[in-house]
Parts: structure tokens; C-alpha cells; sequence
């Protein structure tokens, strides 16, 4: 389950429907009802923040937002989208992530999940993540 509070449009989050899971976008909100719309590659629906699952953060979902990775030789690896940068400490080791865009560095922040990622990217650049290559 992911708050309500922590979702916004265009992330990507796996909602459940019938016991099957859909990955998708959030599409749009509704803060009276608590409901979320995400568009799958099916349609369009609503789901209660219940039936909405977190994306892991791993690097699978890093190249699907157009991510270009660089392994470095200390075993860190750096992923890269415009002047955005992200590294893990060592290859699939996502735990302690340190991320900067410009000026703006954090170490270690609270991101498990692509939905975190994506409200960290936007809170730092002022651009939604997507898939888009830059």
C-alpha cells in the first residue's frame, strides 16, 4: 500500500485488480474519496490506495526511465538522465543511494521505490520522471 499523501500524477505504481497485478501511471486524483485513476496498458480505472503496490527501485527500473548506467572501478555504479546522477555503492546494492542535480545533493535518502525516486527527481528538477529519454 502506498499513502496517498505520497502519490502524485505520473507515477508509476503496480495496482492490483482481481488478484493481478498491473503496472501503470497515475493519471489523476481524487483527495475527496482517497482514489487514485491509473492507466494501464488495458485502461483506465480507479483503485483505493489499498490496491496500489510500490515499483521496487532496482536498476531493471532505472533503464526503463531511460537511465544510462556507468560502472565505476571502485564497484559503485552511477546512473545518469540529463544532470540528474544517482549512485549505488556497489553494483544492485540500491540500500544507501546518494543522488544530485545541480547543487542539490542528497546522501542516503528515504527512496525504495520508483514512486519516491520520481517525487525526489521532480522536487529537485522541477521535471517529472518519466520514461522520455532526455
Amino acid at each position: 500500500m502506498i499513502k496517498f499523501s505520497n502519490i502524485k500524477i505520473g507515477d508509476y505504481v503496480l495496482a492490483e485488480y482481481e488478484g493481478k497485478m498491473w503496472e501503470g501511471e497515475v493519471v489523476r486524483l481524487n483527495g475527496d474519496e482517497k482514489q487514485v485513476c491509473v492507466q494501464t496498458d488495458v485502461q483506465e480505472f480507479w483503485f483505493s490506495t489499498d490496491h496500489l503496490h510500490p515499483l521496487p527501485l532496482d536498476e531493471n527500473a532505472l533503464l526503463k526511465l531511460s537511465f544510462a548506467r556507468q560502472p565505476n572501478d571502485d564497484g559503485s555504479v552511477k546512473y545518469m538522465k540529463g544532470s540528474f546522477r544517482l549512485v549505488t555503492p556497489q553494483a544492485g546494492d540500491f540500500s544507501k543511494i546518494e543522488m544530485w542535480y545541480r547543487e542539490d545533493r542528497r546522501h542516503h535518502p528515504d527512496v525504495h521505490y520508483v514512486h519516491q525516486l520520481q517525487n525526489h527527481y521532480l522536487d529537485m528538477t522541477k521535471i517529472h520522471l518519466t520514461r522520455d529519454p532526455m
